[in-house]
């Protein structure tokens, strides 16, 4: 009933520590900055959510001897000015341990640098732009914030990854390609260009338009005249949708792809159609015992779906959780020990809900499984599961 009653809100809470728990030490806050309002709450909501589950789960088992783990999600409505005032917030709290987060990478570069400077550790489910953590240059690849991990693979693999399946898989041999301009969007499509050009596709098009668009007419006409045989679109699926259905309806009956931020059920209902494609990050879930598991024990407390980033979510609240037990188990938390809970989630080694977690030296993820999916029915299905090294799908 305590987590059934928590549903629905986005309000701090803590769960229901286990009552024979010692919590004398006081709370830990660990913070989460998502989208829990406008276009893509869903996903927002399925990551607080995930995240939520894990550290009611940890309070229920005592994972933080001496701690009451307190939960304190903060909406960013995907935009980098609102993001960044979370941040400060949350940083502002000596109580803060950590911070989960963010959904976009325009989002989490606005944040990054606000935790780093308060030695406050990050951990994102979902940020796929490579510079978050190599640099601008990945060819000369630098930390840009020792605080910043994230267990989703990013578009150095996916975009690539995309394009092989669509050139050689799927046979397309002239592709449009539109983004929103933002960076995930921007990064996804540029890394998806080289690629496909290098695989010999002709990319016939290319456009942009904005997160918010709901008409496209006139980008429609101007790929028409290029005669495209599919639609590579970097951004999310409240755009993708209705251009997917507007090409349609305007005669282009090509198929579009995208990456893992179209991948939701309701890129479908916006319009999505039969055999549009997207990428994500990891295996399929119903594929992996561990992440069946913890879709079950989502779906017996909340009502929200978990959507595609909920196995990560999951398993990025239990990176910190992990941490933290080690870091007091060799004294009390306070942020001066900060960097010592750094240096515990660099160390990382579990096996989470979607797959094993660690990390490299630059906080990315060392797993790097990627997924094509199809739209068939009313639902994503997956067509293929494989890691990119650089040449092609290993399956």
């Amino acid at each position: 009933m305590l987590l059934l009653a928590a549903c629905g809100t986005n309000q701090s809470s803590d769960g229901a520590a286990g009552s024979s728990c010692d919590t004398s030490k006081g709370p830990l806050v660990i913070g989460m900055i998502v989208p829990l309002s406008g276009g893509v709450s869903a996903v927002g909501l399925g990551m607080r959510n995930s995240a939520d589950l894990a550290i009611r789960q940890a309070n229920e088992h005592c994972a933080v001897p001496g701690y009451r783990l307190v939960f304190q999600p903060e909406d960013d409505q995907e935009v980098p000015q609102v993001a960044a005032q979370a941040a400060t917030t949350l940083a502002s709290n000596p109580q803060v341990a950590a911070v989960l987060g963010t959904l976009n990478s325009s989002t989490a570069q606005t944040v990054a640098p606000i935790l780093a400077r308060e030695g406050i550790a990050q951990v994102s489910p979902a940020n796929t732009n490579p510079a978050l953590t190599v640099g601008p240059d990945a060819a000369a690849p630098k930390r840009q914030f020792p605080t910043y991990f994230r267990l989703a693979t990013t578009d150095l693999l996916q975009g690539p990854f995309a394009a092989r399946y669509l050139v050689q898989e799927a046979g397309k041999k002239r592709i449009a390609v539109i983004d929103d301009g933002k960076a995930y969007g921007a990064g996804l499509t540029q890394t998806f260009v080289a690629e496909a050009q290098q695989l010999g596709a002709d990319v016939v098009a290319r456009e942009r338009v904005g997160e918010h668009d709901t008409e496209f007419s006139s980008v429609i006409t101007r790929i028409r005249s290029a005669n495209p045989d599919a639609v590579f679109y970097g951004g999310e699926f409240p755009v993708a949708g209705p251009l997917s259905k507007q090409l349609a309806d305007a005669g282009l009956s090509i198929p579009v792809m995208g990456g893992d931020a179209i991948n939701d059920k309701q890129f479908i209902a916006l319009g999505g159609r039969q055999s549009d494609l997207a990428t994500s990050i990891g295996a399929p879930a119903q594929s992996l015992p561990s992440a069946k598991s913890f879709l079950d024990q989502y779906a017996a407390a909340y009502t929200e779906p978990a959507t595609v980033y909920g196995p990560l979510s999951y398993d990025s609240a239990n990176v910190v959780i992990d941490a933290l037990a080690k870091v007091v188990s060799r004294g009390d938390f306070t942020s001066s020990r900060r960097q010592e809970l750094i240096h515990a989630i660099q160390q990382t080694n579990l096996e989470g809900a979607a797959g094993h977690v660690s990390f490299d030296q630059f906080g990315d993820t060392t797993n790097k499984v990627l997924t094509v999916y199809t739209v068939r029915g009313g639902d994503f299905v997956p067509v293929e599961t494989g890691t990119f090294d650089g040449g092609a799908p290993v399956h």
